[in-house]
C-alpha cells in the first residue's frame, strides 16, 4: 500500500508538472495570439510605419515615442527625411511615405495634383504662434519695412507654408501675389546665398532664422503672427490610413502626450536639439524661446472649415488652378471620433 501510494504521488506530481508546463506554454502562445488579435481588431495591417519628417528635425523621431509604443506590436518604424513639406508630399504620392508632418499648404497643393491623402490630426495655435516664421532681408538691404516689398524677388519654396504666409502678408497691405517675383527654392538651399547677401528677400523659419541671427546676417520685415493659419498637420496616404486606423489612433495619442511632455520639459527638448540637430547651444536657446507646444487639434468641423478657407483663398488668388473640397481628403466623422482624444476635438 505504501509503495502504491508513493507511486501514485510521484505520478500525480509528474503529471502536475507536465500540466503546469503545458499551461504556461499555452498562456505564452495565447499571449502572443492576443497581441496579434488586438492588432487586428484595432485595424492595423502594417508591419512597417514609414514616417516622413523635414530637415528642420522632428521631436517625435528624436524621442522615439512611436518605437516604444509599436515595438511590442511587432511594427517597425522607418524615418525618411525631406527638405520641406512639398517634397514630403511628393514622397507620399510616390508611395515612399505613409504618414508625415507638414504645414497647412502642402496637402492643398498635393490634393490639387491628385494625391490620395487624408488629414490625420492638426495643431493647436496660440497668440504667439508664428514668431519663428519670418520674411527677412540682409542687414544692409535698402528695404526698411514690409510695405516696400512690391516688385522684389522673394525666395521661398512654392507650395510650402511660406506660400500661404506671403499671400496673407501681402493681402494685409493691399497687395497680391502678382506684386512680387517668386523664386522657388527650399529654405536650406537658400540659406548660404542669403547669408552672403545674394538674396534680396528670404522667407525662413527656425533653426535657419536663429542661425542667421547668431551671425548678425538677418533683419526681419515681419513674422506670421496674426495671419490666421490653421497650423500644421499630420497627413497620411489614404489607403494606408483606411487599413491602419488603429495605428493612426496610436500616433495621435503619442503626439498628444509628447506635446504635454515637451511643454513641461523644455530644457530636455533644447538638449535634444543640440545633440540631434547639431545646433549650437545659443542657437537652440533662440529656437526654444519662440517654440510653442500647444498640443494637437482634432479634425473637427471648425478646423476643417479653416483649412477650406485656405484652399479657397489659393484658388481665388489664382495660385491653384482648380477649387478643391477638403472633405475629399478626410476620413468619416465617426472614425475621427474613434481615433482622436475627445479633449482635442475642438
Amino acid at each position: 500500500m505504501i509503495k502504491r501510494r508513493r507511486f501514485l504521488n510521484v505520478t500525480a506530481s509528474s503529471l502536475g508538472g507536465f500540466s503546469m508546463a503545458y499551461l504556461l506554454g499555452s498562456c505564452s502562445q495565447q499571449s502572443q495570439e492576443n497581441v496579434v488579435n488586438n492588432t487586428s481588431s484595432l485595424g492595423i495591417k502594417a508591419k512597417v510605419l514609414r514616417m516622413g519628417y523635414q530637415s528642420a528635425g522632428d521631436l517625435v523621431r528624436n524621442r522615439q515615442v512611436l518605437e516604444k509604443r509599436l515595438d511590442p506590436l511587432g511594427i517597425k518604424v522607418e524615418w525618411l527625411q525631406f527638405v520641406q513639406g512639398p517634397q514630403l508630399m511628393e514622397g507620399m504620392r510616390a508611395g515612399k511615405v505613409d504618414v508625415g508632418s507638414v504645414g497647412e499648404t502642402p496637402p492643398i497643393f498635393a490634393q490639387v495634383a491628385g494625391s490620395e491623402l487624408v488629414y490625420v490630426v492638426g495643431t493647436q495655435r496660440t497668440p504667439t504662434t508664428g514668431t519663428s516664421s519670418v520674411i527677412a532681408v540682409p542687414p544692409e538691404s535698402p528695404l526698411q519695412k514690409f510695405e516696400e516689398i512690391k516688385g522684389q524677388e522673394v525666395y521661398f519654396q512654392k507650395g510650402s507654408a511660406s506660400h500661404y504666409f506671403i499671400l496673407r502678408a501681402l493681402q494685409s497691405i493691399g497687395l497680391t501675389i502678382k506684386d512680387i517675383k517668386i523664386k522657388s527654392i527650399p529654405t536650406i538651399e537658400a540659406r548660404a546665398a542669403f547669408l552672403e547677401g545674394r538674396i534680396p528677400v528670404w522667407m525662413t523659419g527656425d533653426p535657419h532664422y536663429a542661425i542667421a541671427q547668431k551671425m548678425g546676417r538677418i533683419r526681419v520685415l515681419r513674422d506670421s503672427v496674426g495671419l490666421d493659419s490653421p497650423g500644421g498637420y499630420y497627413i497620411a496616404d489614404r489607403k494606408f490610413a483606411e487599413e491602419n486606423t488603429g495605428l493612426l489612433k496610436i500616433i495621435i495619442e503619442e503626439l498628444h502626450a509628447l506635446d504635454k511632455w515637451a511643454e513641461s520639459n523644455r530644457d530636455e527638448v533644447k538638449k535634444l536639439m543640440i545633440t540631434e540637430q547639431k545646433l549650437d547651444e545659443d542657437v537652440a536657446a533662440r529656437v526654444m524661446s519662440r517654440r510653442t507646444f500647444a498640443g494637437r487639434r482634432g479634425l473637427s468641423p471648425a478646423l476643417i472649415a479653416e483649412q477650406q478657407r485656405v484652399a479657397d483663398l489659393f484658388f481665388q488668388e489664382g495660385v491653384i488652378p482648380k477649387k478643391i473640397n477638403i472633405n475629399d481628403a478626410l476620413l468619416s466623422p465617426d472614425l475621427y471620433a474613434a481615433i482622436t482624444p475627445p479633449e482635442i476635438m475642438v
